[in-house]
């Protein structure tokens, strides 16, 4: 089955445990404020592959991820085209490699439900922490990546829970408060990353001609992050298991 390939990252150290191969797709029909990858977002764009020839790029690598780490598809957004990522991560599974799925999970259906079943880790996003600011600043409501965390715990899958803090919109101890209120019910929830917002993406909006939304914020301090990281609570154990990058 052939898949829209933006681009790969052969030793990735932020997507998920230990080293990583990082397949970015092709695709997303969301529009956050703060979205780094723009030239993701056309359906059309990208470069065709077959899932099976991709596979074998992962084997030319394997020596360097190891048992620690893994496989991780990206976007844009991996939900776009779950019967090439179900194909390729099954092709992981039967090598006894590592898949972590980094996603918006704003879609959730059959095709995704038997992604899930060849799914190791989530890495999901949770871009805001209330539905109206969800409707405005990423183009979907709450309820998406809610409905998906709750799948994703009914399944036993583990998930790391995903936020960019942007200073002057919710980098308060209110929008940490709600994110714990949030994934409180889920005990698959086993890490939070706060990440700082970046405006390295800038060049990419001009040369598209778009329209950078959040261009007005400025860049978040580690300092921020790491200030509200220790609000962060986990599920069931009262204890924060922030992280950050």
């Amino acid at each position: 089955m052939k898949g829209r390939v933006h681009s790969i990252q052969t030793l990735g150290t932020l997507d998920g445990p230990g080293v990583r191969f990082v397949v970015f797709l092709q695709g997303c029909r969301l529009r956050c404020g703060y979205c780094h990858n723009p030239d993701t977002w056309d359906l059309e764009g990208g470069e065709e592959r077959e899932a099976e020839e991709l596979f074998s790029t992962v084997l030319r690598y394997r020596n360097y991820f190891g048992n620690e780490g893994g496989v991780t598809v990206s976007g844009g957004e991996a939900l776009l085209q779950p019967e090439f990522v179900a194909e390729f991560f099954a092709l992981c599974r039967e090598n006894g490699i590592h898949t972590a799925l980094d996603t918006s999970g704003s879609r959730l259906d059959k095709a995704v439900d038997r992604l899930l079943g060849v799914t190791d880790l989530c890495l999901l996003d949770i871009k805001m922490t209330t539905d109206g600011e969800y409707r405005d600043y990423v183009g979907c409501g709450l309820d998406g990546p809610l409905g998906f965390l709750k799948r994703l715990d009914e399944r036993g899958i583990d998930a790391w829970i995903r936020q960019v803090i942007v200073e002057g919109l919710n980098d308060t101890a209110e929008n940490i408060g709600r994110l714990n209120s949030l994934i409180a019910p889920y005990r698959c929830v086993k890490k939070v990353e706060l990440l700082p917002f970046r405006k390295l993406c800038s060049e990419k909006y001009d040369e598209l001609g778009i329209k950078f939304r959040f261009g007005g914020y400025p860049e978040t301090a580690e300092a921020t992050v790491e200030r509200l990281g220790k609000l962060v609570r986990l599920p069931g154990c009262g204890e924060s298991g922030a992280g950050n990058r």
